[in-house]
């Protein structure tokens, strides 16, 4: 019998879950999928490793599913498809780990009480992400299951790197620079030496831009920068949040406009950025299909912001060897790739046109003073990696 590990991220209204088998020489990927619209039309749909769909299931509109709901549905969808499979511990993406966290934990009841303390560090996140966790260990108590933080990679940076220029006495409290999408630079950083060897070693700026985005500057495969900060909310324009703003326009807010602190919290994460520049969508693709100007100009916020960026980033690596995209944007959008490697010309980023509509993973040309490259990003196998490893180290050390 198979030995599986299930990866679970739970949003506010949705679970994305991905099993690994870890019986072979390395973990392979058996079934992913995810449920989603939980609490207005709540939909299931799931599929094997060669992107087949082996299951889906629609509750109708109108229907309201709790997360307890949700697992339950997808274990009974794990049992009655993994003939042959054996469960041995759950991962689970966890956004912030704070500043005791800084590698991925055991998830035991005293664990999840003080991950639950983090909430006002990310409100809109950290309550979500646990959820789950709490639903298995009450269903299963002896299920091995592992928290791993976004924050996490993060922790290399240098002091200045982490502060605000703010009184000591709130910077206590946990009132600093953490950064994001730590998982997937994790796993970029992991895959770099194969893929990039001289961008592994060197000064490397990665870029995952999805519905996120942020830059994450790495010298030989550290953290050494991000423009996310205290939250998700920092740094770059994203899909519907607005990224870095004057803390001045949030005293207007309050003042002049009248808003109070949710109607500026659903400002600034739900109606902003490209959504809320362009008045159309968040979802670039839309944008970059549209002929209006307002579509236009919402795309060429996003580059600009990209590229005043990326030259934060190389200045905290005091130069720049390499940038990498990745996330869906980055992934797949290389009309974004090829302008923001335009702006980025003066660093010595010379664009492979043809290899940039292709599939890279090298876009740069050969002459290239600063090399570019596409890399797909894996957090879930990160994670699945991370559960491995303090479930089963001996097995992990063999399949490193």
């Amino acid at each position: 019998m198979a030995d599986v590990i299930l990866v679970l991220n739970a949003g506010s209204s949705s679970i994305k879950f991905s099993a690994f088998d870890v019986e072979r020489g390395e973990l392979a990927l058996v079934t992913r999928g995810q449920v989603e619209g939980l609490f207005d039309s709540p939909h299931f749909v799931a599929f094997n490793a060669d992107g087949e769909k082996t299951g889906e299931h629609a509750w109708g509109d109108g229907v309201r599913l709790e997360h307890a709901d949700a697992i339950a549905y997808l274990g009974a969808y794990l049992r009655g498809h993994g003939a042959g499979h054996r469960l041995i511990g759950v991962g689970h993406r966890v956004v912030h780990g704070g500043m005791h966290f800084t590698k991925p934990v055991l998830t035991s009841a005293e664990v999840i009480d003080e991950l639950d303390r983090l909430t006002p560090l990310a409100p809109l996140h950290q309550p979500h992400n646990l959820k789950p966790i709490r639903i298995i260990a009450e269903r299963n108590p002896a299920m091995p299951q592992v928290s791993c933080f976004d924050t996490a990679f993060h922790a290399t940076q240098n002091p200045l790197a982490q502060a605000f220029a703010l009184p000591a006495s709130i910077t206590r409290k946990g009132v600093r620079r953490y950064g994001f999408h730590g998982l997937s630079y994790e796993y970029i950083a992991s895959a770099l030496p194969q893929i990039a060897p001289e961008a592994a070693r060197g000064r490397t700026v990665v870029a995952h831009l999805g519905n996120g985005a942020s830059l994450c500057a790495m010298s030989a495969g550290k953290s050494v920068a991000s423009t996310m900060g205290f939250t998700a909310l920092d740094g770059l324009m994203m899909g519907t949040r607005s990224g870095s703003l004057d803390p001045g326009v949030i005293l207007y807010l309050l003042d002049e406009l009248g808003m109070n602190a949710r109607e500026i919290e659903d400002l600034l994460y739900r109606r902003s950025g490209l959504l809320g520049v362009s008045g159309i969508s968040g979802d670039m693709r839309a944008l970059l299909a549209s002929s209006e100007e307002c579509a236009r100009f919402a795309i060429d916020l996003y580059v600009y912001r990209i590229a005043r960026e990326l030259g934060s980033m190389a200045a905290a690596l005091q130069g720049l060897d390499a940038l990498v995209f990745t996330a869906g944007i980055g992934e797949h959008a290389a009309e974004v790739r090829r302008r923001v490697c335009e702006e980025a010309q003066w660093w010595g980023i010379e664009l492979d046109a043809r290899a940039n509509e292709g599939s890279g993973p090298r876009i740069s040309t050969a002459s290239s003073k600063v090399s570019a490259w596409v890399i797909p990003t894996n957090e879930e196998l990160m994670i699945a990696r991370h559960t491995l490893a303090l479930i089963d180290p001996a097995r992990a050390s063999r399949d490193a």
